[in-house]
């Protein structure tokens, strides 16, 4: 296997750490190969009002990156038999279901997996408009099981019938919580938990309170006129089947790891879930279930944005190069994602 040029990896780490300073990145970066660590940064401040510094070990938001966790413990109740990618979502619900009454019958739990489910969505990413301006239905306190969230899901009208088209849908992925719920009989954080990161080994990944973090986690933040302020009031107090956990560089790498050598589900369940569904009508990534494709063949990406929260991790399974970018501010890690993209291989030959 042949090795980059000392001199060409030298230049990309210094562009990187050049980026890390103009930008004033908070957050963390690795990039690896396999088991080897080969570049990795931790900048910035968890805590602005005590002055704690982010670490490699800081526990980050990972907004919508953990709807693969979801996707995972779908999947997981496939492979039992307690439900088929062809499971009519409202059936499986039952009285939950006929709550959702907008919810048209034909959509099935694939719909929802490949965001071609054509529901309404409580979080519309089409919309104009910045992150943080987004406001819940109602506090944001209230928000701590799924169930917590039929509020936010009822009365959004159909957008197109299901399976007609792809359309990113954050209320689609709360849905399958209490799919999971439905089909478990267990608490939506129960199944993940047991089915996704105890078998990967992540041992500093969950869905922690925000207004109750481990001091090991970073506070997320925003910034308004004077100063920067946390996102505490922006986002749900526990994540969901949408995004929320918390998790680290370090477990992220173990997640990929494991979900490709078959701990999480079978290798050919995981093949079917990084296989694409349909083209996603922005730029040319495509999307699976519950994976994003990069246009760079066999490369599989999850990401989150949100207010106070930035994340990409990438994985190319062939090479095992893998990078994780994670901020704690709502644009901090695409700069940083935007020069690891051209250039992680490189990096870690």
């Amino acid at each position: 296997m042949s090795t980059a040029n000392p001199d060409v990896r030298n230049e990309i780490v210094d562009a990187i750490d050049a980026l890390l300073d103009e930008a004033d990145f908070s957050g963390v970066v690795q990039v690896s190969r396999g088991a080897d660590v080969v570049f990795e940064r931790a900048r910035g401040l968890a805590d602005r009002a005590h002055a704690i510094p982010n670490t490699m070990e800081t526990q980050f938001g990972m907004a919508s990156g953990s709807k693969a966790f979801t996707a995972l413990a779908v999947m997981a109740l496939v492979s039992d038999g307690l439900l088929t990618l062809d499971t009519s979502v409202r059936e499986v619900l039952g009285e939950i279901g006929d709550q959702l009454e907008l919810i048209d019958p034909r959509v099935t739990v694939g719909h929802l997996l490949s965001h071609t489910s054509g529901i309404g969505d409580y979080l519309d990413e089409e919309a104009d408009g910045d992150i943080s301006d987004y406001a819940m239905p109602v506090s944001v306190h209230e928000f701590v099981t799924t169930r917590d969230f039929l509020v936010a899901l009822r009365g959004h009208p159909k957008k197109f019938e299901p399976g007609e088209k792809f359309a990113y849908c954050n209320g689609g992925f709360v849905v399958l919580a209490l799919v999971v719920e439905a089909a478990s009989a267990k608490p939506f954080h129960d199944v993940v938990t047991e089915r996704v990161i105890t078998p990967a080994g992540m041992t500093a990944t969950g869905y922690p309170r925000s207004d109750q973090l481990p001091g090991t986690a970073a506070l997320g933040y925003v910034p308004s006129d004077d100063a920067w302020r946390t996102n505490v009031f922006h986002l749900p107090v526990r994540g969901s089947g949408d995004g929320g956990a918390f998790t680290t560089v370090a477990d992220m790498a173990r997640f990929w790891s494991a979900l490709y050598n078959g701990r999480i589900l079978a290798r050919p369940v995981i093949d079917e879930m990084v296989m694409p569904r349909t083209p996603a009508p922005s730029g040319s990534a495509r999307y699976g279930l519950g994976f994003w494709l990069h246009p760079d063949e066999g490369v599989v990406e999850l990401e989150g944005y949100d207010a106070g929260v930035s994340f990409r991790s990438a994985y190319a399974p062939a090479s095992q190069v893998l990078f994780t970018v994670i901020s704690n501010t709502s644009a901090g890690a695409w700069p940083v994602v935007k020069l690891l993209e051209r250039n992680a291989t490189l990096l870690a030959p």
